[in-house]
């Protein structure tokens, strides 16, 4: 499937979940949490190679950055934060990592446009965004800086807005509903921070980052 049917497809996707809203607002059972091991997955990568997440933990710490879907704004001041707060990370002792939705060609595209430096996994299923316990977000958390007449998900009052996001280049895709998160893992695979994000531009702050990276750093064998 070529770049452009894959946008259709995510298109298509946003639709529908934004139209049925959002079904998973709540924990069936505890996230894992600072001290549990960190989940790990085989997920593509933007190249389309198979990678296991504890790639990224095999040598030091990572950190590991949850995306909501690539036609987020939210998500693109991500990006940009990302690249002024890159080398801090780096020079922290870790390796950077962003989890998304898109599949390779998208993330690749994704990536291109935004500058990013760093790796990215392919989730387009969600399997670890559900094995890191990250939730959906109410209109209340996701939309809350819109107009009122936006926090119903209707499509024909968001039809301009879907135009508009189309003719910028930046569809709407994806899971719109999905909450990002953070997370930092020690060498030894344990959680060191674990950070859900409460309403999509909730950044973590970075210092809170680097210390929590330097910290288990420090602990590593």
């Amino acid at each position: 499937m070529g770049l452009n049917q894959q946008v259709e497809q995510a298109r298509a996707e946003w639709q529908q979940r934004f139209v049925s809203g959002p079904v998973a607002l709540r924990w069936d059972s505890l996230p894992p949490q600072v001290g549990d091991d960190a989940p790990d997955l085989e997920l593509l990568d933007q190249e389309g190679e198979l990678r296991l997440i504890s790639e990224f933990w095999a040598t030091g710490p990572a950190l590991l950055l949850f995306w909501r879907h690539n036609g987020c704004s939210c998500g693109f001041d991500r990006a940009a934060r990302l690249n002024e707060e890159y080398e801090k990370y780096i020079s922290a002792g870790t390796q950077v990592v962003i989890i998304g939705q898109a599949e390779p060609e998208r993330a690749s595209a994704y990536a291109q446009k935004h500058d990013l430096r760093c790796p990215i996994l392919c989730d387009p299923d969600m399997i670890s965004y559900k094995a890191f316990g990250l939730r959906e977000g109410s209109a209340a958390q996701v939309v809350y800086d819109a107009p009122e007449e936006y926090w119903a998900n209707d499509l024909d009052t968001w039809t301009p807005v879907v135009e508009e996001r189309q003719a910028l280049g930046r569809p709407l895709v994806d899971n719109p509903w999905q909450l990002p998160g953070e997370f930092v893992v020690d060498q030894k695979g344990k959680l060191r921070l674990t950070y859900h994000y409460n309403y999509c531009e909730n950044y973590p702050d970075p210092q809170v980052l680097v210390a929590s990276i330097k910290l288990a750093r420090s602990d590593s064998p």
